[in-house]
């Protein structure tokens, strides 16, 4: 049987690798790629079969720029997975903390240890497109002098001792990340949805449609407005909502169709909010 093929940002290791092991299990393809667009035609061009996608962070908030992907492309969102992002300080074999001179990792991964490196004021901080490749760059160049913010998938598949664990300011730092296929996937124990809709520039008009979700006893996990490129005073909106009983959500949604412009059922799936 051949084994899924899942588009990530980044290269192996890193937390878009392990989420992916997370929702999927070890047994994958895991296809590397320079950005979340290059995610997005890999899966359009057929050589993946799902994507992982991060879509919001605990701390950093929500990853704007793709909801515009999800608009773009229109791919189903077919589930979903939680990861505890904790960051550890790796270094080659036998490094002593004191010959240290250089930390590097993505920027939001250094905001995110600002606390350990106030401590340490003499290490020079540099930026970089990926917490995996830091360290992969470490092994690779044998540098003595350097050390990367990553996790331990990472210092296993490089071989790097774990020089200071869970570095991170925040310990209750989590993504979540969305699983995407170029096709809904069906899924009898769907109860959360993904939806994207706009709504008239009237008084009440937004809360008319949250009203109907809230009668039907759907619960509203997530809102998140988006300008409507080149239209003044419009907004997309992408809510989340989660239900128990089936004919409460098909109720629901056949209400809203009435009182939305342009809504989008972006996928429904099996709510999987564990860390």
């Amino acid at each position: 049987m051949q084994k899924k093929r899942v588009a990530i940002q980044g290269i192996r290791a890193s937390f878009h690798e392990e989420a992916a092991f997370k929702f999927f299990g070890t047994d994958i393809e895991t296809i590397e790629c320079d950005s979340f667009k290059q995610t997005c035609e890999v899966l359009k061009n057929k050589k993946a079969d799902f994507v992982v996608m991060a879509i919001e962070n605990s701390i950093a908030g929500s990853l704007l720029p793709n909801y515009t992907l999800l608009r773009e492309y229109n791919f189903s969102i077919v589930g979903e997975v939680y990861l505890a992002i904790q960051l550890h300080l790796l270094a080659l074999p036998g490094v002593k903390f004191k010959d240290v001179k250089y930390v590097q990792s993505h920027p939001i991964a250094i905001r995110q240890c600002s606390d350990f490196f106030d401590e340490f004021p003499h290490l020079q901080v540099i930026e970089s497109s990926d917490t995996a490749a830091c360290a992969k760059k470490i092994r690779e160049e044998n540098l003595t002098d350097t050390v990367a913010i990553a996790n331990l998938l990472a210092a296993k598949l490089y071989d790097l001792q774990v020089m200071e664990r869970r570095i991170e300011s925040n310990k209750k730092n989590f993504t979540r990340f969305l699983i995407l296929a170029d096709k809904p996937i069906g899924n009898a124990e769907a109860n959360k949805a993904s939806l994207s809709f706009q709504v008239g520039n009237s008084v009440g008009s937004l809360a008319e449609v949250l009203n109907i979700f809230s009668d039907h006893k759907i619960n509203l996990s997530k809102i998140q407005s988006m300008p409507v490129l080149g239209k003044r005073n419009e907004y997309n909106f992408y809510v989340d909502i989660e239900w128990k009983n089936q004919s409460d959500y098909d109720s629901a949604i056949r209400k809203v169709l009435k009182h939305t412009i342009n809504f989008t059922i972006m996928g429904e799936y099996q709510k999987n909010d564990k860390v």
